[in-house]
């Protein structure tokens, strides 16, 4: 649940910073703009879209996808309305860039550390992938695919979108293992009494 935070409220703090979000991002904020709903509703909304998408490619959705799907878009709402609307010096906006950045790979590594399910992109591309391609691809493609989109439909792209494409994915790996290893460590006292009753 706290990764789900974070990652929401991480995710408001690029949309404040204004200079640019992730593929999905821009693709939620031209939904967003084209159709007059809140950014955490677009969020939700295209989560669970996008769980349906596992359907034909048999993934099956846990507990920590479902909750993926509507905590972060409400954790979204929730920093937009906490935060500035505008930020007053391009310092101030780099600041809530790189510490959006650095939180959302922190949570990322809290909710997949968790190990209650993928959340609904991750399971797309991850099931994709489980189909015969390579990850890289799929996820390219899938990223491609909805940032261009997001252009077309006035979403905001910039430097922001080229750091958060380049920091995401170290940050993760690093905090990813971190945190599995907390969940690792609560399941060994099980297993031990289980080896031992057998």
């Amino acid at each position: 649940m706290a990764g789900l935070a974070f990652f929401g409220f991480s995710l408001g703090l690029v949309v404040r910073a204004d200079v640019g979000l992730a593929p999905w991002d821009v693709f939620h904020q031209g939904v967003s703009q084209q159709i007059g709903w809140s950014l955490g509703t677009v969020i939700i909304a295209t989560s669970f879209f996008v769980v349906l998408l596992w359907i034909p490619i048999r993934e099956r959705p846990g507990i920590g996808t479902l909750a993926n799907a509507v905590l972060v878009g409400l954790w979204v709402d929730v920093s937009l309305w906490i935060l500035p609307e505008e930020l007053s010096s391009m310092t101030a906006r780099l600041v809530f860039l790189v510490v959006g950045i650095v939180v959302n790979g922190v949570a990322t590594g809290l909710y997949i550390g968790a190990r209650f399910g993928s959340g609904p992109r991750d399971g797309l591309m991850t099931g994709l992938a489980a189909r015969g391609f390579s990850v890289r691809v799929v996820r390219t493609i899938i990223e491609v695919i909805v940032l261009v989109s997001g252009v077309l439909l006035g979403g905001s792209i910039g430097v922001g979108t080229v750091l958060f494409a380049v920091a995401i994915g170290p940050i993760a790996h690093k905090a990813i293992p971190f945190f599995t290893k907390f969940t690792a460590l609560g399941e060994q006292p099980e297993r031990s009494r289980l080896h031992h009753s057998g």
